[in-house]
């Protein structure tokens, strides 16, 4: 993706063009999700003089324009992807905590129809699969 196809998406979400900015929304979509620690870090490697709370607050005003999504499966920290408007799910390690996306099971966002949703409007399904990688598995056997 290029560095105009990212100030596209800004813009296309009313917010302004800023290298914070521009570096955060390339980490998160080179990178799918990482932790808040971790976007630091990458924005860091090219543009040193970012601040955490720059890059707080680039996530939070990201996260508020739905330009990405925040995830926190239980126990672990919040994380971020560039992929939204869809109704994907995600499968966690419990040993390394790596996280996949995963399709929805049944086609385009089934799982919105709730058995029973007690009046409330349904407009988002979140579903965590728990279980281990392929490389932590791979390591459990060879021990």
């Amino acid at each position: 993706m290029t560095s105009s196809d990212l100030e596209t998406q800004l813009r296309a979400v009313s917010l302004r063009v800023t290298r914070p900015r521009l570096a955060v929304l390339a980490a998160l979509r080179e990178h799918p999700h990482v932790d808040t620690e971790t976007v630091i870090t990458l924005v860091r490697a090219d543009h040193p003089k970012v601040s955490h709370q720059a890059v707080y607050d680039v996530l939070r005003a990201f996260t508020d324009a739905g330009l990405v999504r925040r995830i926190q499966p239980a126990g672990a920290t919040a994380r971020y992807e560039s992929r939204v408007g869809d109704n994907h799910h995600h499968v966690v390690c419990r040993s390394c905590g790596a996280i996949a996306d995963v399709e929805c099971a049944v086609g385009t966002a089934p799982c919105l129809t709730a058995s029973d949703d007690h009046g409330f409007v349904v407009d988002e399904a979140e579903v965590v699969y728990w279980g281990t990688c392929p490389e932590c598995a791979t390591e459990r056997i060879s021990q």
